[in-house]
């Protein structure tokens, strides 16, 4: 059984979000992502400063297995992404919700985080 963490939204391509409280988003891929993709070996993020549209890809995850697109949830700009993936891909395998969090972002209208999904809704996705 997957970790599906309440105080996140999330979306049915696997990713979830955090709202922090200076109004920005975190973004990250969820365990039953990292576990469906088997030992993580490689992650490519967006740089600083690039914009994206809801729906957008921003990155790649490769595994073993596959590899797989990251997808924006919410239209917005990109404030940092989580440089320690480049070295440690491995991260996502063990801590997905912490660590191992994809990037940071303003949302350019934070009412689009209505349209995610909560936790129970997930997990009836990935039941």
């Amino acid at each position: 059984m997957s970790q599906i963490p309440e105080n996140l939204k999330y979306t049915k391509d696997h990713e979830w979000v955090r709202v922090e409280e200076d109004g920005t988003v975190v973004i990250g891929i969820t365990d039953y992502a990292q576990s469906s993709l088997g030992d993580i070996t490689f992650v490519e993020l967006p740089e600083s400063d690039e914009s994206f549209g809801n729906g957008d890809s921003f990155g790649v995850v490769e595994s073993v297995k596959a590899a797989s697109d990251l997808y924006m949830p919410v239209a917005g700009k990109v404030i940092e992404s989580n440089q320690m993936l480049e070295s440690s891909p491995e991260a996502v395998n063990t801590d997905p919700y912490g660590e191992a969090w994809m990037v940071r972002m303003q949302p350019e209208d934070m009412s689009e985080l209505d349209n995610l999904m909560d936790a129970a809704a997930y997990a009836e996705i990935v039941g």
